[in-house]
């Protein structure tokens, strides 16, 4: 038997804020959080634009816990910590045991791995900080957000580059419904603000050229003018448990999870595939039992780079005929960045915002649609959907892993 599975807390650290009002607030209102680096910021320097966290974090966490969290640790936990309070869950001992944790994240603890090659390559160090290993790996955050919160059920970590929390919380939908676990911690987080990894991409030509005039609207999902993506930084979690869990304890349901599609390209490691991305939207809707009519927005991948915008739309197009010329779509990334293997997450959480809003966040900065680019972007402002009662949020990432998951309004009523 299968159960109806409900969302009743969110949590998100982001370049628009420390908390998940502060994410949904900047979505509407338009307020970027791209900006030019510095020195205070990230070790890349000046002259480059990314999306960083400006919130102080070191202070929300003891001495003895920092010696061993990366920075993407870090984030993890203070998003983990906000779901959890917006829930009102506490794990004793018969909770613990029936939750779990599932996380995602695309490259683990990237800033420790930097600095340790650093370390050695660079300064030739004869030995390199005793607490490496357990703060680079990638299940680090994972088993930080276990002992924190004392969960004893399956802890899972999901690394599918950019679908990678989107999957976490798939998993995290599936594990509940069929009685794997009762609770699910779920989401991802990121943090790869650093020089190697900024140059990477670089050399990959898939980050958005700066505005000269305005750095912070130099990511453009959908317009003509998009040169790619701003790479971010941050964390989002979901707190997922069974409609009769959720209301024996008389918890505060924000909306209900619906459907998961989870798809592979098979076809090439960084060239999004058109029928990969719309067998995940498909099978998402298959799962939810719901029709494409049915949909009232998708919150979009949208990287705003030249193949993935227009492999997207027709992905859309695909899934949804003649309903996708009505379909709002928004691609948030415009606003707070690519957040890698968090980005799922963090979408996710302004999707279930959006569903309870029913407020459709804009895609910002698209002065000049691509003529192939032809949807209802919402390119307007943000946009209210009175009739809105399921959302879609889709992921896709390198090595062709796509992850979409669909929500509903809880309780289901016009």
């Amino acid at each position: 038997m299968t159960r109806r599975v409900v969302v009743t807390g969110l949590g998100a650290i982001t370049p628009l804020g420390g908390d998940v009002r502060s994410l949904f607030d900047a979505l509407v209102t338009g307020r970027s959080g791209v900006r030019k680096l510095d020195h205070r910021l990230s070790v890349c320097g000046a002259g480059r634009i990314a999306a960083p966290v400006v919130e102080e974090l070191d202070s929300k966490f003891s001495k003895v816990k920092l010696v061993s969290m990366d920075r993407v640790t870090k984030l993890a936990l203070l998003a983990t910590r906000e779901a959890v309070a917006s829930a009102e869950i506490g794990f004793g001992s018969a909770i613990a045991e029936r939750a779990g944790i599932y996380w995602g994240t695309g490259m683990g603890g990237a800033v420790t791995l930097e600095n340790a090659y650093t370390e050695l390559l660079v300064k030739h160090a004869s030995r390199l900080r005793p607490a490496t290993i357990v703060m680079a790996m990638n299940n680090a955050a994972a088993g930080q957000i276990g002992i924190e919160f004392g969960i004893r059920g399956p802890s899972h970590t999901y690394s599918s580059a950019c679908s990678s929390s989107a999957v976490a919380i798939g998993e995290a939908f599936r594990a509940v419904r069929f009685g794997v676990v009762d609770v699910a911690i779920a989401g991802g987080a990121e943090a790869l603000l650093t020089r190697g990894v900024i140059t990477a991409w670089e050399s990959l030509q898939t980050l958005a050229k700066e505005d000269p005039e305005c750095p912070r609207t130099s990511c453009r999902p959908f317009a003509l003018d998009r040169s790619g993506f701003v790479l971010g930084e941050g964390a989002g979690a979901l707190i997922l448990e069974s409609e009769e869990s959720a209301r024996n304890r008389g918890a505060t349901i924000c909306a209900e999870i619906v459907g998961y599609g989870n798809t592979t390209d098979a076809a090439n490691l960084t060239q999004p595939d058109v029928l990969g991305q719309a067998r995940a939207m498909a099978g998402a809707l298959a799962e939810a039992g719901l029709s494409a009519e049915d949909v009232g927005y998708i919150n979009a991948h949208g990287t705003g780079t030249r193949v993935g915008d227009i492999c997207e739309t027709l992905a859309i197009k695909v899934v949804f005929g003649e309903h996708a010329r009505q379909l709002p779509v928004s691609a948030t990334k415009a606003l707070h960045g690519h957040l890698m293997g968090a980005t799922g997450a963090v979408e996710m959480v302004a999707t279930v915002e959006a569903l309870r809003a029913r407020i459709a966040p804009p895609t910002a900065h698209l002065f000049h649609a691509d003529p192939e680019c032809d949807l209802d972007y919402v390119s307007s402002g943000a946009r209210e959907l009175p009739h809105m009662r399921v959302a879609m949020s889709n992921s896709f990432g390198f090595g062709g892993s796509n992850a979409v998951i669909v929500a509903r309004r809880y309780p289901h009523l016009p």
